[in-house]
């Protein structure tokens, strides 16, 4: 579904990130990721070479534009285009907002949105350049009715949603789409940490009596990259097995 695509996963050094990396690799992508640290990504090609998954991986500073565009020139140097942007880099929050600081509240925006805006700002004029492209961003299922706490990360995914949709107008005349996938309770290292307890009253309110897997959401992204969702632009797709209802 992706031969000889180009495609940048932030954020693609575990979890969801790690899933997308392998699967758009599996369609025939050539595959490079960002992670926060060179541990990480160390790390992350570690085990990506266990699979036979052959990628490469960056750190750059997100936050910081100057060194995103370095690292996306080098990249488009050696690769000759970029084709796909999966924007999936993201921190989470759940403080009670008297718990929470202004520069807590700042961090997560820096890492949420102000990152996703300057590897979009970054790519957008290469993907001009070449006759078009595909952006890809991570949403999440509170950014459609918001959560109990910590109110950043809702925020910062609403601000995704906007940011998807308002750039889906404006790009489509250079053949760029933009989509996102709103993703529900998925079966990460963080949920699979907690106690049963916990985890089987969430189950409880998903009509499809199941927590998401990483592969859930990696397939919803590989559809949104492909050609068959060539007439797709501005969608935010929830992958929650309804449990936003």
């Amino acid at each position: 579904m992706l031969k000889d695509k180009v495609a940048i996963v932030t954020g693609g050094t575990r979890g969801i990130g790690f899933e997308i990396v392998k699967t758009f690799y599996e369609a025939g992508a050539k595959v490079v990721f960002f992670g926060s640290k060179e541990e990480s990504v160390l790390k992350a090609l570690e085990k990506f070479s266990k699979e036979n998954v052959k990628v490469k991986g960056y750190y750059p500073n997100l936050a910081n534009y100057e060194e995103v565009e370095k690292t996306i020139q080098e990249i488009s140097q050696e690769y000759g285009q970029i084709d796909i942007l999966v924007n999936n880099a993201g921190i989470s929050a759940d403080r009670k907002i008297e718990e929470t600081t202004s520069l807590d509240f700042q961090n997560i925006m820096d890492i949420n949105v102000l990152s996703m805006f300057n590897t979009i700002k970054a790519v957008t004029p290469l993907m001009k350049e070449q006759g078009g492209g595909v952006i890809l961003n991570t949403s999440s299922m509170v950014s459609i009715y918001g959560q109990a706490a910590g109110v950043g990360y809702p925020t910062s995914k609403f601000a995704v949603n906007g940011l998807t949709k308002s750039l889906a107008r404006e790009l489509a005349p250079y053949h760029i789409r933009v989509n996102a996938v709103a993703p529900g309770i998925i079966n990460t290292d963080m949920v699979a940490a907690l106690p049963k307890e916990v985890i089987q009253p969430l189950i409880k309110t998903i009509p499809l009596g199941r927590i998401g897997e990483p592969k859930d959401i990696a397939n919803a992204f590989l559809f949104l990259a492909s050609d068959m969702a060539s007439y797709v632009t501005g969608e935010i797709l929830s992958v929650d097995g309804a449990a936003r209802s």
